[in-house]
C-alpha cells in the first residue's frame, strides 16, 4: 500500500461562536457546533491550502522539489474553471514537471485525491503531497451556512513511512438533492428532508466500511460531519463508538469543512499520536470514501488549528463581505496579467537578485543597480522569508489604493510596512514593502520579527493576483 510520512493543517484564525448566531438570528441550526473558524477577507482554499502544504513539508523534512504528484481537493476551489494546482505548485515551489490533479464537487473530494495520491504511488510516483482545504458556505437563514466553518490538511505520501494505510473501499448509492450546489449559485443548499439526508449518510458510510477487507479496531475516528451531530447518529453504521469519534472530531470547533472534514480530523488524530484511525469520508450525491490508517511511531505532524480572534455576527458578515461600504469611485493601478506572471518569483518565493557587477542585493531584481548603478544581470537569491520591520504604517478607509478598497473594506485597516529580509544564511538582508496578514495593524512595531505567507492581494480583471504578506513571527 502506501504511508504518511508529514502531516500538517491550517485554520483561520477568526472565530464566530453559536451564541453570536443566535443573538442575530434567535436561533442556531448548526446542532453541536459550539464554535467555527472563519476565513479572513485575504484567505480561500488555495491560500489554506498553501498554509497546510507547507507545514507538512516542513514536518516531514521533504524537498518540494522532490514531490511528484500533487493533488487539490475542494468543494469550493476559488475558481470555478482553472487548475489551481499550477498556482498551489508555484507557490510551494514543486516541480514544474510534477503531475497535478485537481478533485471538486463533493465534500468526499479530499479523500478521493488521497485514493488517487494512492493509485499514483502504486504506479510511477514516489512522492505525492495531497492537499483538501475547504470554506461552505450557504444561505444565510440555513444550517449549512451556520455549520460552514473553514480549514485545510496536507498529507505527504509515499511507499513506506510511519502512518500506513492498510486498507481502504468505497460505496455509492444515488441519494439526489442531500447537498448540491447549481452552475452558476454561490452558495450550498440541500432539501432539508432529515430522514432522506439521514439514511444517506449511514447507509453510504456503513456501505464503504463493510468493504474493507481489514477489521478496523481504531482508537479514533474521523468521519465526515456536516454539522456535529450527524457523525455520532453514523458510529453504529460505521462500526465504532462515540468515543472514538470524539477523539478526531474537529466540527465542534471548527465546524463543517466540506472536503476538508475528513483529512482535517485524522490530521489531527494522527498528530496526537492515535495508532489506529479510521477515516470516512461522505459526499452528496452519495458515495463514501473509507480508510484504515496504522501508526507504527510517531507521524511528523505541524498543526496550527487554534483560533484566537473572536468575531461578532456584523464583523463575520463583513469578512465574508455580505456587508461593506462599496466600491470606491475612480481607477487604481493597472497590472497586466503578463506582467503580474513576470513577478510571481518574488510574490511567490521572495526570489531577489544579486548583482554581476558588484554583489549588491535587490528586490526586486530589476532595472539598474541601486548600489552601482550598472544595468548588469541579477542573479536569482531566494530569501528566507523572514525578516524584521524598519517602518511601519496603518492603511485606513480610504487611504489604501482602489485595487485594495475591496478587500479592505472587508478585513477593515492593515498594517504597510518596510521589512528588512534575510537571506537563508541571515547574514544579509535586503529591504522591501509588504502588507500585514493575520493580526491588528497595532500588532506590527518597528524592530518586532515577521514572517511571511501567501494570501489574496486584489482581484482585477476578474482575476485574483496572489502574493506575500507579513505577519507576526512565531516565537
Amino acid at each position: 500500500m502506501s504511508a504518511i510520512t508529514g502531516v500538517g493543517a491550517y485554520a483561520p484564525r477568526f472565530r464566530i461562536s453559536s451564541e453570536a448566531f443566535e443573538e442575530a438570528w434567535g436561533q442556531f441550526h448548526a446542532a453541536g457546533v459550539s464554535e467555527k473558524a472563519v476565513p479572513s477577507a485575504d484567505e480561500d482554499a488555495l491560500t489554506m491550502a498553501y498554509e497546510a502544504a507547507t507545514r507538512a513539508l516542513e514536518a516531514s523534512d521533504t524537498d518540494p522539489a522532490a514531490i511528484d504528484w500533487l493533488g487539490f481537493a475542494s468543494s469550493r476551489p476559488p475558481e470555478a474553471e482553472e487548475d489551481l494546482t499550477a498556482r498551489l505548485g508555484a507557490m510551494l515551489a514543486l516541480s514544474q514537471s510534477a503531475t497535478r490533479q485537481t478533485f471538486t464537487g463533493s465534500t468526499r473530494a479530499g479523500t478521493r485525491a488521497l485514493w488517487a495520491g494512492q493509485d499514483a504511488l502504486e504506479a510511477d510516483a514516489t512522492t505525492a503531497l495531497v492537499v483538501a482545504a475547504d470554506a461552505p458556505k450557504g444561505d444565510p437563514d440555513d444550517g449549512i451556512d451556520h455549520a460552514a466553518g473553514a480549514g485545510a490538511a496536507a498529507f505527504v505520501v509515499e511507499r513506506d513511512g510511519p502512518a500506513e494505510i492498510v486498507d481502504r473501499a468505497e460505496y455509492a448509492a444515488p441519494y439526489p438533492g442531500t447537498r448540491f450546489r447549481t452552475t452558476g449559485e454561490d452558495e450550498t443548499q440541500g432539501l432539508g428532508v432529515t430522514q432522506y439526508d439521514r439514511s444517506a449518510f449511514t447507509e453510504t458510510i456503513g456501505g464503504a466500511v463493510s468493504g474493507l477487507e481489514v477489521d478496523p479496531e481504531p482508537e479514533a475516528a474521523a468521519i465526515q460531519a456536516p454539522d456535529g451531530k450527524l457523525p455520532y447518529r453514523a458510529a453504529g453504521a460505521a462500526g465504532v463508538g462515540t468515543d472514538e469519534i470524539q477523539a478526531a472530531a474537529t466540527v465542534h470547533e471548527l465546524g463543517d469543512l466540506g472536503a476538508a472534514s475528513v483529512p482535517v480530523s485524522l490530521a489531527r488524530a494522527l498528530a496526537d499520536g492515535y495508532e489506529s484511525v479510521l477515516a470516512v469520508s461522505q459526499g452528496s450525491g452519495a458515495g463514501a470514501d473509507a480508510f484504515v490508517v496504522e501508526a507504527d511511531g510517531e507521524v511528523p505532524a505541524a498543526t496550527a488549528l487554534e483560533g484566537d480572534d473572536p468575531l461578532s455576527y456584523a464583523e463575520y458578515l463583513r469578512q465574508r463581505g455580505v456587508v461593506t461600504t462599496g466600491p470606491p469611485s475612480g481607477g487604481g493601478a493597472y497590472v497586466s496579467v503578463p506582467s503580474w506572471r513576470r513577478s510571481i518569483p518574488q510574490r511567490y518565493r521572495l526570489e531577489a537578485g544579486r548583482c554581476s557587477e558588484c554583489g549588491a542585493l535587490a528586490f526586486p531584481p530589476e532595472g539598474a543597480c541601486d548600489d552601482c548603478g550598472a544595468l548588469a544581470d541579477y542573479e536569482p537569491v531566494e530569501l528566507a522569508g523572514e525578516g524584521t520591520i524598519e517602518a511601519v504604517t496603518t492603511i485606513s478607509q480610504g487611504g489604501a489604493p482602489p485595487e485594495f478598497a475591496e478587500q479592505q473594506a472587508k478585513s477593515g485597516d492593515y498594517a504597510a510596512a518596510i521589512v528588512a529580509f534575510e537571506t537563508d544564511g541571515g547574514d544579509e538582508t535586503v529591504s522591501a514593502p509588504a502588507m500585514g496578514t493575520d493580526a491588528d495593524p497595532a500588532d506590527f512595531a518597528v524592530g518586532d520579527r515577521i514572517e511571511t505567507t501567501i494570501r489574496r492581494i486584489y482581484t482585477q480583471e476578474g482575476v485574483t493576483r496572489y502574493g506575500f504578506k507579513i505577519r507576526p513571527a512565531d516565537e
